[in-house]
């Protein structure tokens, strides 16, 4: 494997055992819990002048805090997407600055990308020739693409409520789709059935392979860069899996034990009221969450009603001292238009949620009238602008 200097292998989150990274691949032998990768920080010698220096041309830009050597990287120039200000919805939420990181600049269209790169990445290192996922449906979309460019077989698993665009540009990245049920459970039972059959096949779920979070936390780096080195005050993303989520927090760690930056943002999920297992955790004071048994949302990227990460994620909204917040399916839906007609960034509905919460937050008073307050817009409002058109449609627009 063609790695990083000072990445020194994988690290179980649960137990805390060591792998090699030639030899763990992806969940912990031990106890099954999910691994992340480690690196030896005396060994990283970077300041803000290294990256300063260097094109913001793509993710690998932050090659010595990932696994992998550039010259290795299936990549498409995913990353380096705009954090666009946002004075309008600034001075109708009462902070003193509000951007909107816009994922939806990447070359599927979503953040999807990021993980994307890193895990089919990992899965060449490794020999694969086949890859496998289930989905809510970016994801598969992108795993496609990215295989499809490293010249594997992509084996996709999506649940049919997932958007035609997704569906149509598997199978035109040259992935087998199988649509299995209604929803994203459906799907990775499918998947797993599949997987037991094919035991040659290269995992790429979240939180299966060490290495889609990996890829997701480069948001975090580009973020503070396009904010001339001052981190944001709160950050809030749209939560189901929450992979990019605490890719980002571990990103904050990581600058800071480093000395790039002082201090951390504070993080807040943000979820659909039809599928809030976070948000009640949260409330709850618990460190993990229970299970949604009837999960009810629109917004399909996001309805998770069983996040296998929701420690790592409860742990990152609480050391620094963030929150989560849930909306109704209205009014995500009114929060997707909003922007788009006042900023003119297009988010798709799941994205929606952050922009909804970050509006609740703020009736809340959860921000100063100073803050620098980070929505990160996941995916484009191409994905699924018929559910955006049904809902203007819907008040008579």
């Amino acid at each position: 494997m063609e790695t990083t200097d000072a990445f020194t292998g994988l690290e179980c989150r649960d137990c805390e055992s060591d792998f090699d990274p030639e030899t763990g691949t992806h969940r912990c032998e031990d106890c099954g819990g999910i691994l992340t990768p480690t690196y030896d920080y005396d060994e990283i010698d970077v300041d803000r002048e290294t990256y300063e220096s260097r094109p913001f041309d793509s993710l690998w830009r932050y090659h010595e805090l990932l696994p992998f050597e550039p010259a290795v990287a299936v990549s498409m120039g995913e990353g380096a997407t705009p954090a666009v200000d946002c004075s309008t919805l600034a001075d109708e939420l009462g902070v003193g600055r509000l951007v909107i990181k816009d994922e939806g600049r990447n070359p599927t269209g979503t953040f999807k990308d990021r993980g994307a790169s890193m895990a089919v990445t990992a899965a060449t290192q490794h020999g694969a020739e086949d890859v496998v996922l289930h989905s809510a449906g970016n994801a598969g979309q992108a795993a496609s693409a990215y295989a499809g460019r490293a010249d594997l077989d992509a084996h996709v698993f999506l649940p049919s409520r997932s958007s035609f665009t997704t569906k149509a540009m598997v199978n035109v990245h040259g992935g087998d789709l199988t649509v299995s049920g209604g929803r994203i459970g459906d799907a990775a039972a499918a998947a797993d059935d599949a997987i037991a059959e094919h035991d040659d096949w290269y995992p790429l779920a979240s939180m299966v392979t060490p290495y889609r979070h990996e890829g997701k936390k480069t948001m975090l780096f580009e973020l503070v860069e396009q904010l001339d080195w001052t981190v944001p005050d709160a950050i809030v993303y749209p939560t189901g899996g929450g992979v990019g989520l605490v890719g980002m927090y571990k990103a904050a760690l990581e600058w800071q034990r480093l000395g790039l930056i002082d201090e951390l943002p504070s993080f807040y999920a943000a979820q659909a009221t039809g599928c809030a297992p976070i948000v009640e955790a949260f409330d709850a004071g618990r460190e993990q969450h229970e299970p949604v048994e009837h999960p009810d949302t629109i917004c399909g990227g996001i309805e998770i009603p069983n996040p296998g990460a929701s420690r790592w994620i409860l742990e990152s909204l609480r050391e620094t001292d963030g929150g989560a917040v849930a909306t109704d399916d209205d009014e995500i839906l009114d929060a997707a238009i909003a922007v788009a007609q006042h900023e003119g960034i297009e988010m798709a509905p799941t994205c929606a949620a952050a922009a909804s919460g970050t509006w609740k937050l703020a009736e809340a008073d959860e921000f100063g009238p100073d803050d620098t307050v980070a929505i990160v817009n996941t995916g484009s409002g191409n994905k699924d602008a018929d559910v955006l058109r049904s809902h203007l449609m819907s008040q008579g627009v």
